[in-house]
């Protein structure tokens, strides 16, 4: 038998106090429940982590990308110079 109930809310978090007095000194009832919105936080937080950490990778995969493509574009400018360097020493010496 149940001798009084008082629910009780704040938009956030809801009470339900449940008092009982027919056992030899009565019987209290607590129940609370959350609205769910911190594991609602917490599961956005974890995907901005992870998009963050995405980007970076991908950043730094971008970033190596351009670091092999400047040196073997001055791999090319350095066979190139050497073959006009050939060519002017080839010159050089049909003139003389």
């Amino acid at each position: 038998m149940v001798d009084r109930v008082v629910e009780r809310t704040d938009g956030t978090t809801s009470e339900r106090v449940t008092e009982t007095a027919s056992a030899p000194g009565g019987t209290t009832v607590v129940e609370r429940r959350g609205s769910g919105a911190g594991l609602l936080i917490g599961l956005a937080v974890l995907i901005l982590v992870v998009v963050g950490a995405l980007y970076l990778i991908n950043q730094n995969n971008r970033e190596n990308v351009k670091t092999d493509a400047i040196t073997s574009a001055a791999k090319d400018v350095g066979g190139a110079a050497k073959d006009v360097g050939g060519a002017a020493k080839d010159a050089a010496k049909k003139v003389e």
